[in-house]
């Protein structure tokens, strides 16, 4: 019997197109050949590749690449109206820093990867920035050097160095006064915990606060002028831990407990130093390095030891 061959019927191209957008709408990400031809099996590979390079000439497709392959992308309506009339020097350089996302790229990584002049680069850099298509932020790893990213973009924690900078300077004083704080409220849940007269398991269990809980207490203190967030005042936490003044244990959680993360909770108290430590760990000598090394009239020796010099003018 011989084989029947059925005809496909060709589909509307503008049916066609809308659909392509209204899959892009669905996944912001983009997406790939495979998931358009599984949507419209029907379609020809010849109709949809016609579909796919108007839309892209009319410029309301992106074209992305990443490991999977060649991606389509819907292009926001705001920035293809401000881009409209760039050629395509200045289109290449705008898809290299959307590529960066929210940590940015310097102008030396734009030029490796455009390929294009200097000269050329510094002039199309600034007449994106007129278009408030992107922006220049100060980086904290390199104070004189500028990043690039998309104009809408909160810049990483990377770059700025989150919380604890100010215009690139690190705030050490307002750091300090988080650190006194966290551990006067592990402290006074300490002091409750032992004014309960309950049972010594049950005083150690209550002692112990959550990070949301601290938190919330340095939230409402008001002390902060940024918004911090829980990540935060686990790192301030941490700081007190290595200097010997706070403990952490992790609990297993409910899903959805507040401050727990993978069904996990962060749990952190105040203690006590079982003894205060000696003079002489005090001193620079009691945490030398290169302690074993150190003798008059050597290289290093006490005559010529700044930390020790710093320390007696301390």
């Amino acid at each position: 019997m011989a084989e029947v061959k059925v005809k496909q019927e060709s589909a509307d191209p503008v049916d066609i197109e809308n659909r392509i957008k209204e899959l892009c709408q669905q996944f912001p990400h983009g997406i790939t050949d495979q998931v358009i031809q599984n949507d419209m099996p029907h379609v020809e590979p010849q109709q949809r590749a016609m579909a796919i390079n108007r839309l892209l000439s009319m410029g309301q497709l992106d074209l992305l690449r990443n490991s999977n392959g060649l991606l389509y992308r819907l292009k926001d309506a705001q920035v293809a109206s401000k881009m409209k009339g760039s050629d395509n020097q200045e289109k290449l350089v705008y898809q290299v820093i959307e590529d960066a996302g929210n940590k940015g790229i310097w102008s030396r990584d734009i030029r490796y990867k455009s390929n294009l002049p200097l000269t050329e680069i510094n002039k199309i850099l600034k007449n994106l920035e007129s278009k408030k298509l992107i922006k220049a932020v100060k980086s904290v790893a390199a104070s004189k050097k500028k990043v690039y990213m998309l104009y809408n973009l909160q810049p990483d924690r990377s770059v700025t160095g989150g919380a604890w900078y100010s215009d690139q300077d690190f705030e050490s004083e307002f750091v300090e006064v988080l650190n006194q704080q966290c551990f006067k409220f592990l402290q006074s849940k300490a002091e409750a915990a032992r004014d309960s007269k309950q049972s010594p398991m049950v005083q150690r269990n209550s002692s112990f606060a959550s990070s949301h809980e601290v938190w919330k207490y340095i939230c409402e203190l008001g002390i902060s002028k940024v918004e911090l967030s829980m990540e935060d005042i686990e790192t301030i936490l941490n700081t007190l831990i290595y200097d010997g003044k706070v403990e952490m244990t992790i609990i297993a959680a409910k899903e959805g407990t507040v401050g727990s993360v993978d069904g996990q909770m962060k749990l952190y108290r105040g203690v006590n130093p079982i003894i205060q430590p000696t003079g002489l760990v005090k001193t620079p000598c009691g945490v030398c390095p290169v302690f074993d090394d150190c003798h008059p009239g050597g290289e290093i020796s006490p005559s010529n030891c700044i930390y020790m010099t710093e320390w007696l003018e301390f």
